[in-house]
């Protein structure tokens, strides 16, 4: 389902096009780790330049064009020092890429990247409140309109799926591989009702179809939940933090 045919071209155009200033191009997230789905999954890539000056990028810009040309969404371009010098600040990107990810050409500079986690708790208390106040105002927004009502759960579930998996991370718990584990697990840890979240999963994945769901009951628990495990988290994290003097 991964199309891998597409990312070879895509390596052979930026390997000719960039030359020696390429030094690696590295495919993450879930084309990376088998829960790849053709229909809402991108296909993410990761290229690592020796330098990004402006006659740099104009000369990879037509490569870019092509690949998006194809409906995936432009790679990711940085150098080697700004992925070192920015992992504490991109923590959960980071430490996303690392857990799931394949080289492609090059070198893994990914494999003994050192991901500093002092950051990890304030990000994700952003991360969680700014995604819940996006969901709310897509809510607004949609007017009430179904099928508007499913794109917004199918197209939100896996962020809010990463964001329950570093939860998670945060609170110390393992961590499991997959969306569905991931919600069992944090269900159990600060009980809140997952039963939205595995049905749109159940639809992503086509074992059942959506016409057999009520939008507006799924919608009410998948809110509720989201602002449910944001306060919990929040309020958790709050408690372990250590104190000022």
């Amino acid at each position: 389902m991964v199309p891998e045919k597409k990312m070879n071209e895509f390596v052979d155009r930026m390997r000719k096009a960039a030359g020696e200033k390429l030094e690696s191009i590295i495919l993450y997230g879930s084309a990376a780790n088998g829960e790849f789905h053709p229909d809402f999954s991108n296909v993410n890539l990761l290229c690592v330049f020796r330098e990004t000056s402006f006659a740099t990028l104009s000369t990879v810009a037509p490569v870019v064009e092509w690949w998006t040309r194809h409906k995936h969404p432009a790679p990711l371009l940085l150098t080697r020092e700004e992925i070192e010098t920015s992992s504490d600040v991109f923590s959960i990107e980071f430490l996303d890429m690392q857990q799931r990810h394949r080289a492609l050409f090059g070198e893994d500079v990914l494999a003994h990247l050192n991901v500093p986690m002092q950051f990890h708790r304030a990000q994700l208390e952003y991360e969680l409140r700014e995604k819940t106040i996006l969901l709310r105002e897509r809510v607004l927004l949609s007017g009430g309109n179904k099928k508007l009502l499913w794109e917004l759960l199918l197209g939100s579930v896996s962020a809010f799926s990463t964001l329950f998996r570093h939860a998670l991370i945060a609170l110390g718990h393992p961590v499991p591989t997959s969306k569905r584990e991931t919600m069992h697990v944090l269900a159990a840890a600060i009980q809140f009702d997952p039963s939205a979240f595995l049905q749109v999963l159940d639809i992503r994945e086509k074992k059942i179809d959506r016409k057999q769901l009520d939008v507006m009951d799924v919608f009410s628990r998948y809110l509720a939940a989201v602002q449910q495990v944001t306060t919990a988290v929040d309020r958790m994290l709050d408690a372990s933090a250590p104190r000022s003097s």
